[in-house]
């Protein structure tokens, strides 16, 4: 008899540690899915709060792009050769405006060159990093040329003909990188592409300062 109660109690003992395991286990399954809840909700309210912050100091803060006007042009040589070859020396005087009130404007890795009928008739020029103060203007006057650069026919032949007719078409290309500071936030560095386009009165062997027919702005690409 004795054996046997022994054998009662220890089942009863089984069964009762049978029912409270898989009460343990729940609870800590439970524990673990609400801490891993509790934490999903913390990271998307932190989330969208940055993203409402961001959103507020870009709307503050936007940056406007810089504006590039043609305000001068010399040219000191341009011509044809055979076969097709144009030599030119050419000097741009290009104001540019940071229309900004809380955002300067870094420049660098500028390079200017000049183009005709879709061809470069000058070969690029680095220019020096541009520091732009906020609500400033700042001249550039870059000469451009001095080499002889290859040209189609139809490019050769058309700057004669231009050139007869007392006026020509050019456009000057500025390109590098740009970057935004506001305070202590410096944005990436982003692609920059200036074309100004513009017609000069010129007839051919004139050498100096050409009238600029308008006041040619420029579009700025970012």
């Amino acid at each position: 008899m004795a054996e046997e109660a022994t054998s009662v109690t220890k089942t009863q003992t089984k069964m009762t540690e049978g029912h409270h395991l898989p009460k343990r286990t729940m609870y800590t399954r439970y524990a673990s899915t609400g801490a891993r809840r509790f934490a999903c909700t913390f990271i998307v309210i932190f989330l969208l709060l940055a993203g409402v912050t961001a959103l507020i100091v870009w709307l503050v803060y936007r940056p406007h792009n810089p504006r590039f006007t043609v305000v001068g042009a010399a040219i000191y040589d341009l011509n044809t050769t055979t076969p097709s070859f144009i030599t030119t020396t050419m000097q741009f005087t290009v104001v540019t405006r940071n229309p900004n009130k809380r955002t300067s404007i870094y420049y660098d890795r500028l390079s200017a060159f000049v183009s005709y009928r879709s061809q470069a008739i000058t070969a690029p020029l680095m220019l020096p990093p541009l520091f732009h103060e906020k609500k400033s203007t700042v001249a550039l006057s870059p000469i451009l040329g001095g080499s002889f650069m290859p040209v189609s026919m139809v490019v050769g032949n058309g700057l004669i003909t231009d050139q007869a007719y007392g006026v020509v078409g050019l456009r000057l290309v500025l390109m590098g990188r740009l970057r935004w500071k506001s305070g202590a936030f410096k944005s990436a560095r982003y692609g920059v592409y200036v074309k100004c386009d513009m017609l000069v009165g010129l007839k051919k062997g004139f050498v100096g300062q050409v009238p600029l027919l308008g006041s040619p702005d420029c579009d700025v690409d970012i």
